[in-house]
Parts: C-alpha cells; sequence; structure tokens
C-alpha cells in the first residue's frame, strides 16, 4: 500500500491512540444506532475487556434486549464471524491505520474489526459498514475519534480481502502453514498442531482450516427413551444426523426457543461429542457389565446427561464427577431426573469407590477441536498451555484405571487433536499401565475416513463434527 493511500502517521497522541481523551462534541444517542451492531460490539467488548466467552454472552443479551430475528441473526453473524476472523481483521487494521492495534483504543478497535469485518467478509455495503461503524464510536466518543475510524474504515474497503491477504499473508511457497493459518484466520502453531495430526493427511489442512473458519450449524441430540432423532427432526425442522443415532441438525435459529430443548427432550450438543458417550457404552468388556459407570469429568453435564439417559433404558446407574460446585450444578440440572449422582470432587482423587464397568474420561483441553463454536478461543490460548494440561489429563487418566475393575473399559477423549493431548497421552497410559488398547473405529459404527486407528480423530471437514479424539483403553483381567 502507497503511503498517500494510509492515515499520516502522528507524532503525537491522536483520537485513536490508547490513552487519548475523547473529544466533546454532539454525538447520537445510543438508541439511535443500530441494535444489531451495538449488541455485536458490545459482546466484543465483553469479550476484550473481562475475557469473556461470545458464545454464553450473546444469546443472552438477544434475549435481554428482544431484538427481532432479523437483527438477532445480524448480531450473530457480526459478533462470531468478527472473533472468528481477528487475526486477519487485526493484521488489515494495523496496515490500513499504520499502527499496530494495541496503539488503539480498545473500544475503537471493537468498532474496527465489526467495520472491516463487514467490508471483508459480507455482503453489507461498503457505505453501510463504514457508516455504522462510525456511528457507534460517534455516539460514544464524539467526531473526533469516529474521524480515525472512518479514515481507517475507508482505506480497508480499498481492497478485497483476497487483495489484502495477497499483500500482507507469507508466502506460501516458503511458509505454506503460514499463509494458510493467514487466510483462514487462526495462529500459526494451531495451524501445524492440525497439520501434524493429519500426518500422511496433511495436504488436507486447508480443508480443516477453511471448515474451522466457517459458520457451524446447530447438532442437537435426542434423549434417548424420551424422544427419537426422527421425532425431533419433525418437531424442529431439522434434519436427522449421519452419524449418531440421536443426532439432529438445524441450519439456523435459536435452539433455547425450541419446545423439546426447554421441556428436556433434547439438547444442544455436537455430534462428535454423542459419538464419545455412545462409544463408551459399545466397548467391549471383558465380563458383564454390572451398570456402575462413572464419567469424571463432568462439567457442564453434557455427555453425562446422554450417558445417564442410556444407563436408564438398563438400569444402570452414572456417578458424575466434577470439582467447581457452580458447574456441578450445571451438571445436575442438565441429568435431572436421570439415573446420575453428581459428586463435587478433583477427578484426580474423587474419593470414590472402584469399581466401575465403564468411565468416561472428556479430559480438560485446549479445546482446539471446538474452534468454529469458540470463535475467540483460537486467540486466547497460547502453545504453553499445552503442557499443563497434559500433566493434567495423564493423572486423570492415571485416576480412572485405578478406579476400573478388571475387564472394564475406559474412553479417553479430548475436544482437541493436537498430538500431545491425544495418542501420546494414550501412548503413556498404556506404558505406564498395561492397559490393552482396543480398536476405537469399531465403536463408532459406520463413520468413514477414521484413519489407521486404533484411536478415533474426527474432523469438521470429513464429519462435520468438532475435532474430537476418543480412545478406548480396557483393564487386564490379572
Amino acid at each position: 500500500m502507497t503511503e498517500s493511500r494510509r492515515p499520516a502517521r502522528r507524532s503525537q497522541r491522536g483520537p485513536g491512540d490508547r490513552n487519548s481523551k475523547p473529544r466533546q462534541a454532539r454525538r447520537p444517542s445510543q438508541s439511535a444506532v443500530d441494535p444489531a451492531r451495538v449488541a455485536a460490539r458490545d459482546v466484543l467488548r465483553a469479550v476484550r475487556e473481562r475475557d469473556a466467552y461470545a458464545n454464553l454472552v450473546l444469546p443472552g443479551l438477544l434475549r435481554e434486549r428482544h431484538l427481532d430475528t432479523r437483527d438477532a441473526a445480524l448480531a450473530t453473524e457480526l459478533t462470531y464471524g468478527a472473533a472468528r476472523a481477528q487475526g486477519l481483521l487485526d493484521a488489515v487494521i494495523a496496515s490500513a491505520a499504520d499502527r499496530p492495534v494495541d496503539e488503539i483504543d480498545g473500544p475503537l478497535l471493537d468498532a474496527l474489526r465489526l467495520g472491516t469485518y463487514q467490508l471483508l467478509r459480507t455482503r453489507v455495503a461498503p457505505h453501510a459498514a463504514v457508516a455504522t461503524s462510525v456511528d457507534l464510536v460517534r455516539s460514544e466518543f464524539g467526531s473526533g475519534r469516529a474521524g480515525f475510524v472512518n479514515a481507517v474504515l475507508r482505506r480497508v474497503s480499498e481492497r478485497t480481502e483476497d487483495e489484502w491477504v495477497a499483500e500482507l499473508a507469507p508466502d506460501p511457497e516458503r511458509d505454506p502453514v503460514g499463509h494458510l493459518a493467514f487466510r483462514y484466520p487462526h495462529p500459526v502453531w494451531i495451524a501445524q498442531a492440525f497439520a501434524n495430526s493429519l500426518g500422511a493427511d496433511a495436504g488436507e489442512l486447508q480443508e480443516v482450516l477453511a471448515a474451522d473458519d466457517a459458520r457451524p450449524i446447530v447438532h442437537l441430540v435426542a434423549r434417548p427413551g424420551v424422544i427419537t432423532a426422527e421425532e425431533l427432526a419433525l418437531a424442529t425442522g431439522g434434519e436427522v444426523g449421519p452419524w449418531s443415532p440421536y443426532a439432529v441438525h438445524l441450519e439456523h435459529g435459536d435452539p433455547g426457543r425450541l419446545d423439546a430443548v426447554r421441556e428436556g427432550m433434547a439438547a444442544v450438543q455436537d455430534e462428535g461429542s454423542q459419538l464419545v458417550a455412545r462409544a463408551l457404552t459399545l466397548a467391549p468388556l471383558d465380563g458383564d457389565d454390572n451398570g456402575r459407570w462413572l464419567d469424571l469429568c463432568a462439567g457442564p453435564g453434557g455427555k453425562a446427561a446422554l450417558l445417564g439417559a442410556l444407563a436408564d433404558l438398563d438400569g444402570f446407574t452414572v456417578d458424575a464427577v466434577e470439582p467447581v460446585e457452580h458447574r456441578a450444578d450445571l451438571v445436575r440440572k442438565t441429568t435431572r431426573g436421570l439415573p446420575v449422582t453428581v459428586h463435587v470432587a478433583d477427578g484426580r482423587d474423587p474419593g470414590l469407590d472402584g469399581g466401575y464397568d465403564r468411565i468416561l474420561v472428556d479430559a480438560p483441553c485446549t479445546g482446539l477441536g471446538a474452534l468454529r463454536r469458540r470463535p475467540e478461543a483460537r486467540w486466547r490460548r497460547q502453545p504453553g498451555d499445552v503442557a499443563e494440561l497434559v500433566r493434567l489429563q495423564k493423572e486423570l487418566l492415571a485416576s480412572a484405571i485405578g478406579l476400573l475393575r478388571p475387564g472394564g473399559v475406559v474412553l479417553y477423549a479430548t475436544c482437541s487433536p493436537h498430538m500431545s493431548e491425544t495418542v501420546a497421552i494414550v501412548a503413556d497410559a498404556v506404558r505406564r499401565h498395561g492397559v490393552e488398547q482396543l480398536d476405537t473405529r469399531e465403536l463408532v459404527p459406520g463413520v468413514p475416513r477414521l484413519g489407521s486407528g486404533p484411536g478415533v480423530q474426527l474432523w469438521p471437514h470429513r464429519h462435520g463434527t468438532d475435532a474430537m479424539f476418543m480412545a478406548a483403553l480396557r483393564k487386564p483381567l490379572v
């Protein structure tokens, strides 16, 4: 970009700087600003200032403000889209503003991200994207700062997304992973972790990142024994999922408004998570199933509820362990009416009597496999997070193996494809504890392209699920 097309670099503090004072000027009232964009801005601000989660903040905000269907859809698209594409947006903003984004005042950066996302990745008319973003700033801070946002966004609008990528992304020949990570916004270390997990199929990295960069559809789980997936699909207007016998897919809409969800007949749950819970119930034991099952890392309760419903069909019971009281309360609410007993305890030493037939260890992890549903998480996680989580994962799996009866099965699962959290953890458990690794592919019948085994790695581009990993381990009889 030539210097003449950039805002001039200021030697003194300007309206975009973090510590500059807002200029007093006439400004439109907040009520005069587009409500969808106000909502999106407020969620992005909560994410930036309080480390909030967009997928937890936005639904309640939309209900509280009574946005109509159209405004709610726009707010959702802008919020999740801007959060997901933050790395790309920030690089473009920094270039257009001729300053690093960490030198731009936070509230202005929120508006710039929203405006840039609309300009590069939506069909919103450029003049509308710029004007509404400027209005957001003017309503709070006056014309001085609004002028800075206007100037930056006008420079952003001079190029398409592809043109910005061509200018700013690493060279695809010299750094193919870095180029793809920029094009489909991900931190490079995460893109590399995906490539490592794909192994011989690393040529699919572009497909993985593109799927991770797309808006996910809603997955529902039909509660076994209460409603079938076919009945749920008819009731909701969705489609039966391809892999889990309990899954229904919804292209759009707020699942919290569905009668089936409000009445506890169904819940929101990724189809991959459903496959994990079901795989535990299908794993072959040595000896009879005595009906003692355990979910060792149960919060917030989705898999515990599915396990509880399946256990209930056979008169079995489930213990569920969660160390944090408020999350344990979520498990209680999610499993209400099911044969699930919730224990507030640390899964590494839960104080339970052993002898369980089946144990699920859905271990705390980096969550790299669910980034499409938690769009801001990719920019929060750091490579250094992995080592601490790996220690915890090993300790939880060791605890589970100790609680198993001989011949029982533990299913280890993570919502991450990072090899340090998946195959390395399983290999360590086999070596240390002498457990037998089963061919987990046999526990997800009908699901294609699962690789060479014996573990299972699901992928959004292959299976339309989160990138869940699972491995079944059986404790020897002697």
